[in-house]
């Protein structure tokens, strides 16, 4: 007769730290690895009384959610000898759909999730500190650059409330042009509105040299993702500084679904709808690469393998909604382009599909 020995491993579970992040004061909850609670309580938002919490519980797994205050306290938790999981808000409904939704029961289930299954909270990886502070200065840029415009559009808009209109020019220009376009009645209402509007210029003038610093000085990858037409300094800035390690990614592909700017997916037996796009991660990032994909099916766009694929999904029929889903397509497929520039710094060649398909004209 043969006897068939069991045998069971046991999982040690780390001890957890679950902790429910707000602005003033924190909820916080400690689980050893068996699930029996060691500590609870709240904690002050500061670097001070945080850091004496996480030295105190050194070598114990930290849940947070991702947020404002994520980014700088994850980087102090891993100083304090923690290690950090950063779980994705839009990942976890069973936190953000809770009935019973109180902050000490959220740092519960961040500690019991973290705890027991940490793949369920769909892990982000944040940004070095370097990176979030020269992030800061697009992002800087990118209000100015959106406050002018709701100042021009101002003036444009009283002018054509009053029977005049302001030239069509660009609006670095704006202010200049339109000078002699405003009436003398109007002058006292508007002309402080063209001087706010002048000096803004200037300073967006200044941000984009200091753009172009980074770029030359801390950031020469740019170059390699700049050989793209419709891919400025700022596009390519942005880009590096969003993904920060291009190595995290298994693929260019990944790229584009971490940017949001793949379909949702809900099929079910023989529906299999066609959806939107899923608009996860960074929102700014993903507006500059659908510019910079308008650019390239432009009137001004280079003829290249992006355009062309562009152009086969927008059809000629003139479709608005056809060429919407091409932009958001080519917006997708140059973050991949990108990507694989940043990783292999080969030398970008615009018509490399076309030449491998035989579709150029021989010369």
């Amino acid at each position: 007769m043969t006897h068939l020995t069991a045998s069971t491993t046991t999982i040690q579970l780390p001890t957890t730290m679950g902790l429910d992040i707000s602005d003033q004061v924190s909820h916080y909850l400690v689980q050893r690895g068996d699930g029996a609670e060691l500590a609870a309580g709240k904690v002050k938002m500061t670097r001070e009384h945080l850091r004496v919490l996480f030295v105190g519980h050194a070598g114990c797994r930290l849940v947070i959610e991702a947020g404002g205050h994520s980014p700088w306290v994850s980087r102090l938790a891993e100083e304090c000898g923690m290690e950090v999981i950063v779980a994705n808000p839009r990942k976890v409904e069973l936190i953000s759909k809770n009935d019973r939704k109180t902050d000490r029961v959220d740092a519960g289930l961040l500690t019991e999730l973290g705890r027991t299954n940490p793949a369920l909270l769909s892990p982000v990886t944040h940004r070095s500190e370097r990176a979030q502070m020269d992030l800061s200065v697009l992002r800087a840029r990118d209000e100015l650059v959106r406050a002018r415009t709701g100042l021009v559009n101002h003036v444009r808009g009283v002018l054509k409330s009053n029977g005049h209109r302001a030239p069509s020019c660009a609006t670095s220009c704006f202010a200049r042009k339109s000078a002699a376009s405003i009436p003398d009645d109007l002058r006292p209402a508007l002309d402080p509105i063209l001087e706010v509007i002048t000096s803004m210029t200037e300073r967006i003038h200044g941000m984009d040299m200091q753009v172009e610093r980074l770029c030359s000085e801390r950031y020469p990858v740019t170059n390699l993702l700049r050989q793209i037409k419709g891919v400025g300094p700022v596009v390519a800035l942005s880009f590096v500084l969003t993904i920060d390690d291009p190595e995290r990614f298994r693929s260019g592909r990944d790229v584009g679904a971490y940017l949001g700017l793949v379909p949702r997916k809900k099929s079910s037996g023989k529906s299999d709808p066609q959806l939107r796009i899923t608009k996860a991660g960074d929102r700014d990032l993903r507006r500059l690469l659908v510019n910079a994909a308008s650019y390239v099916l432009g009137h001004f766009g280079p003829d290249c393998d992006l355009r062309r694929f562009g152009e086969r999904l927008a059809g000629g029929d003139g479709n608005k909604s056809a060429r919407k889903r091409a932009r958001v397509a080519v917006a997708r497929k140059l973050a991949v382009l990108m990507h694989h520039l940043w990783r292999t710094g080969v030398v970008y060649d615009p018509l490399h599909r076309a030449k491998a398909r035989g579709e150029l004209a021989p010369a």
